[in-house]
């Protein structure tokens, strides 16, 4: 198999399409946060909305399911993004089964950029509250995830073409 292939999770520009993309508000808890993911006119994910902490709220995120992947010949994720300057997280899920993701936080410039995310910095987390347990090992992933939660009330897009790994 060709590690080109391997090593991507998804392009915009080549599948043009949101369908197997998973919006999760906060309302999940009961806040009133929206946020949307669609195809935008220059062919490229928009996951755009606004966050509010009313009602216990304070986070809007897409997720992205997929047959699970052996990542261990990689050592890092990497985003093709242009966010609007603020931070996000990237999660990941080695299992889809378990109610944890690992993260990392990225912040946005406005530019188009490449962000690269070493597997090492991922932490496991639950609701927000850091897990005691080993940062994410590399080795299996099921599941990726943008979310925005800054604790205030703001309205956001973040502008994805490519996911990969490295």
């Amino acid at each position: 198999m060709d590690t080109q292939d391997e090593s991507l999770i998804f392009d915009f520009k080549t599948q043009q399409n949101t369908t197997n993309w998973l919006v999760v508000n906060d309302g999940v808890m009961g806040g009133l946060s929206k946020g949307s993911m669609s195809m935008n006119d220059a062919g490229n994910g928009l996951f755009s909305g606004s966050v509010t902490t009313e009602n216990n709220g304070g986070f809007s995120s897409v997720k992205y399911g997929f047959s699970i992947k052996d990542v261990s010949r990689f050592k890092s994720v990497k985003l093709r993004v242009k966010g609007d300057g603020k931070t996000y997280q990237f999660r990941m899920k080695s299992d889809q089964t378990k109610e944890y993701s690992y993260v990392n936080e990225f912040q946005t410039s406005g530019d188009w950029e490449i962000i690269t995310l070493p597997f090492a910095d991922f932490h496991g987390s639950f609701r927000g509250n850091k897990l005691g347990i080993p940062n994410y090992n590399g080795k299996l992933m099921e599941e990726v995830r943008f979310l925005i939660g800054n604790k205030r009330k703001e309205d956001f897009a973040l502008e994805i073409e490519r996911i990969w790994l490295e």
